[in-house]
Formats: structure tokens, sequence, C-alpha cells
């Protein structure tokens, strides 16, 4: 690979993660004149931020930054991305690493067009992760409508088997490639950033929340059902029988703020509830919303306002206390969920029809370290160590964070690694 002069370091910034993180931090060192390579583990970059509904501080579809990102990266040349990437090793000093990557293989190739036809024929179904489990797609499938890369997947499942023959001779592109094989690569870089990002906390080691009933789900569960990309295309049910919810609970800090799993506030689950209320209350005008809360967290004024207008929604009923029990009535799978009123000191015991989980935000990290020297909390975000320099993690790999937070980050990262170069 060709080494811009503009690295006297000898290589580049590697940037682990392709989220809005990580595209941040590609982009702001890339336009400041900075080859970059950006690796991400998934087949599309995007991160979470792809799989919401809208997002704040305007309430933005995914699309709106998402696609002049996208196309950011795609008209510089100083970017080189690789998906499906993971980073074996890094090793060496700030300003010189030398860094390994293991790229898992697509079996489609860049003819693909996205036109369809290998879905089509293909007969078996996986679950779909990208929706959390909600639905199942093809083994041969487009991660969502606006990936990049915009080229279809096949599962390894269905490699060596009839389907993936049928997908082979269904593409008149010759973009299917079942030989494709798992390779390696290597880089020099001069820094690293980590932009691993977060998935949301396991919800089966919160044992009392009904976490077992059918019309109980997280949060991101619920933004995948709002999303016109989603399951339902964008209509919020109840899943036990499809039905509009006419009641709604949401459970706030779900696994945080708990000594027994996430002693840290989340940062951003009180806002995406409220966002929440007001997308379940668009859609169902006479719907009953019920939050019971620890405490209310709306950082900065734009937040604040957000949350006094979702209040004072008469049909929005917030209960300060922590919930002790979610259980299910097995006839009608409605559920009561239990909690003491704070202010009354009363028991409220609340029936509704749908239960939304507001689960916390663990860092990737927490549960697998990252191939390299770095420092972390006890709760598995990353330390940025400034004095040594070379790695640096930005967003949700450091602190729980929103997307504005975490584009702000990300850019003074960018920042961070262009000086370990410059040095």
């Amino acid at each position: 690979m060709t080494v811009s002069k503009n690295n006297p370091a000898g290589g580049g910034i590697l940037v682990v993660g392709g989220g809005i993180s990580g595209l941040t931090t590609a982009i702001e060192a890339a336009e400041a004149g900075y080859d970059v390579y950006l690796v991400e583990k998934n087949p599309y970059l995007g991160g979470r931020v792809a799989q919401l509904n809208q997002y704040f501080p305007k309430l933005c579809p995914p699309t709106c930054g998402l696609e002049i990102n996208f196309r950011r990266i795609k008209d510089n040349p100083r970017i080189q991305y690789f998906t499906m990437a993971e980073v074996e090793s890094v090793e060496g000093a700030p300003g010189s690493y030398d860094v390994n990557i293991k790229i898992h293989p697509r079996y489609v190739n860049e003819n693909c067009t996205c036109c369809g036809e290998c879905e089509k024929v293909c007969q078996r179904e996986i679950i779909n992760d990208f929706n959390f489990g909600i639905d199942r797609t093809k083994a041969a499938y487009l991660p969502h409508q606006m990936a990049l890369p915009a080229r279809y997947v096949l599962s390894p499942m269905i490699i060596g088997t009839e389907d993936a023959e049928r997908c082979k001779e269904a593409c008149v592109y010759d973009a299917i490639d079942l030989d494709m094989k798992e390779k390696t690569m290597s880089l020099k870089v001069g820094s690293v950033v980590w932009a691993t990002g977060w998935k949301p906390y396991d919800v089966n080691k919160i044992d009392n929340l009904g976490v077992n009933c059918e019309n109980v789900i997280t949060n991101m569960m619920l933004e995948r059902y709002a999303a016109p990309n989603g399951p339902t295309k964008g209509k919020i049910i109840r899943p036990s029988d499809k039905k509009g919810p006419e009641s709604v609970a949401f459970v706030q800090c779900a696994g945080s703020r708990d000594e027994n799993h996430l002693p840290y506030c989340s940062y951003i689950c009180c806002m995406a509830s409220l966002k929440h209320a007001k997308y379940i209350r668009e859609q169902y005008p006479d719907a009953e919303i019920y939050i019971f809360y620890i405490d209310v967290r709306a950082p900065g004024r734009r937040y604040e306002q957000f949350y006094k207008d979702i209040k004072a929604d008469e049909k929005v009923h917030l209960i300060k206390g922590k919930v002790a029990e979610v259980s299910e009535d097995m006839e009608t799978n409605n559920l009561t969920v239990v909690a003491e009123n704070a202010v009354t000191g009363e028991k409220v015991s609340q029936s509704v029809e749908l239960v939304v989980l507001a689960t916390g935000m663990q860092p990737t990290t927490a549960t697998a370290k990252l191939p390299a020297d770095l420092k972390y909390t006890a709760d598995g975000f990353i330390v940025n160590d400034y004095e040594a320099g070379g790695m640096f993690a930005a967003g949700c790999a450091n602190k729980p964070a929103d997307v504005v937070t975490s584009n702000q980050n990300a850019t003074g990262m960018a920042l961070k690694a262009i000086q370990t170069l410059r040095r």
C-alpha cells in the first residue's frame, strides 16, 4: 500500500470499528490529509446508528447522517475500508505499529448489483441479527437497504450445500464466489483508534423483569419495530398477537445502575425511552404510557425541553420507582409491572400490554478484550493514555455516549491520532 508523504511515521492511521465514531474518525483524519485504514467486523459500515429508526438531536433517520458519511468515504481515496474483518494483533510503539488483520469470506464479489436473485432462490433462513432476532432472513442477504458496501452476503452455513449452488446459478453477473477463503493482511500504521462501540446488556441476566415473556422487548428491539426497514415495516406491535398495544410500560435502568449488573448510568436510556414514547403516541393516540424511572437524565437544554414536552402529554405517566418484578397473565399475555413509588411510598401494580426494557449500554470490550496493549476500566471501557499516545478509544469504546457526543469525541481522537504521526 502506498504511504502518503503526509504520514511521516510511515503508515497512516488504523481505525477499528465502522460505526458512527469510526466513520467520523476516519473521515476527519483523511480529509486532513492522512491515509486511513478502516476495519469493521460486520459486512457493512454504519454500526448501531444503522439500526435506529431516528436519533437525536433532530430525530433524523439513519439515512440522514450515514448517507453523507458514506459519500465522503467513497469520494476520498485516502480511506480504504475492509468489512468482515478483525484485527488479530497490534505490535510496536506509537508511530510504528505492525498490524495483522483477518478478513472473512463474503462469498460475493464486486460484480454484485444487489439484484436479489440469489436471495429469491435461497431456501435456508437464519436469525436476523440486524433486527435483534425478531425475525429471520434468507442465508443469502443484503444486510440492510443502505448497506456499504452495497453487496450481498452468503452465510457460511450454506457453503457446500445445494442452496449455495442455487445462488451461484441464479447470479447472471458471476458475483457468487463459493471458493472465497479467509485471508490475512498486514499493515504498518503510526496510530490506532479503537471505535469498537457497544452492545445492549444481555437481558437474560436480569431474571426479575419477565425477559422470557413474549411481550417483553428491549429498547433496541422497539427501535427496529419502529423503523421503516424493520421486521414490521415501521408498525409497532406486541409480539404475541401482532396488535397495536393500548398500554405500554417502560422499565428504566434495566441492568444499569445496579451493582449486580452494570453499576454505571448508560447515558442514553432515558432519552431513548422518551423518544420511544413519542413513537408510540404518534401511532396510537389513545395508548397509555407508563415510564418507571430512578432519575430522568436529560443532558442539555434541547434534551430537557424534549423531556418537558413528553412529560406534558396527559397519556404519559412518569412514576419514580425502581421496578421489582414483571409477571405475565398466561391467558391474555398481558403483563403486570410491580414497583414502589418513591414519592408516595405506595406499591404500584400496573397492568399493560407491552413492556419495554431500557437495557444498558455495555462496551464490546467488556466481554472480548482487544489484541493490543490497552488499559480498561472495571466495566470494560478503554482508558485513553494521552501521555503514551499511539492508541486511543473513541465514542462508546471509551464511555457511554449518544451520537452527538460520539461524533465530537471521534473528531478529537482523529486529532490525537494525527498528533502521534506528527511527533
